[in-house]
C-alpha cells in the first residue's frame, strides 16, 4: 500500500529476503494543506503559549496597579480589601525604574568613551592587523593582472583623495 502522496522511484531495490521478490522505492512527500497530517502536532509551540500568557499577565497586573494606585480607600473597604501596600510605593517604583534606567544608559555610554581611546591616538588608524600596501608591479596587459591583496589606506593618501583641489 502506498501513501497518498508518493512516487515511485525509477531504481528498484533488490530484496534479500528468501522469497527474491523485488520492491520498488518510494518517496513520499508531505502536502502541507493536507488535514490528516496536520492531526499530527501536538498543540501550539511553547514560545507563542509563553507570548500569549505574558502578554495576559501583563493586562492583568497593569489593571491591578492602577485600581491600586487611583481607587480610593474607603472603596477598597467597602469590596473587603483591607491589606494593601503603602500608596507611596505607586509613584516610588516607576520614579525608581526610571532612574535606573537613566543610570544605566549613562554608565553605559560612560563606559564607552572610556574605552574609546582618544581621537589623537594612532591606535585608531593603525593596529595589529594593519596591512601596507604592497608595491607589486605587474608586468602583465590588460584581463590578466591578478587581485591586489587587500590593505590598509593611508591617512595621507585619504586626506588627498578627499581634500585636494587640484582637479
Amino acid at each position: 500500500m502506498e501513501e497518498p502522496h508518493s512516487m515511485n522511484s525509477p531504481r528498484t531495490i533488490l530484496s534479500f529476503s528468501k522469497r527474491g521478490r523485488t520492491t520498488t522505492a518510494s518517496v513520499s512527500f508531505v502536502d502541507p494543506n493536507d488535514e490528516k497530517t496536520n492531526s499530527v502536532e501536538h498543540g501550539p509551540k511553547p514560545s507563542e503559549v509563553y507570548g500569549f500568557v505574558g502578554s495576559i499577565t501583563t493586562v492583568v497586573a497593569t489593571a491591578i496597579y492602577l485600581a491600586w494606585a487611583y481607587i480610593p480607600e474607603p472603596w477598597l473597604h467597602s469590596i473587603g480589601i483591607f491589606y494593601y501596600p503603602s500608596r507611596y510605593w505607586a509613584l516610588a517604583v516607576p520614579t525608581y525604574a526610571m532612574v535606573i534606567i537613566v543610570l544605566a544608559v549613562t554608565f553605559y555610554i560612560g563606559l564607552n568613551f572610556m574605552s574609546t581611546p582618544p581621537p589623537t591616538s594612532l591606535t585608531t588608524m593603525f593596529d595589529e592587523f594593519s596591512r601596507e600596501p604592497s608595491s607589486f608591479l605587474s608586468h602583465m596587459e590588460g584581463d590578466e593582472q591578478p587581485i591586489e591583496p587587500i590593505s590598509d589606506l593611508g591617512i595621507d593618501k585619504i586626506n588627498v583623495l578627499m581634500f585636494d583641489d587640484t582637479k
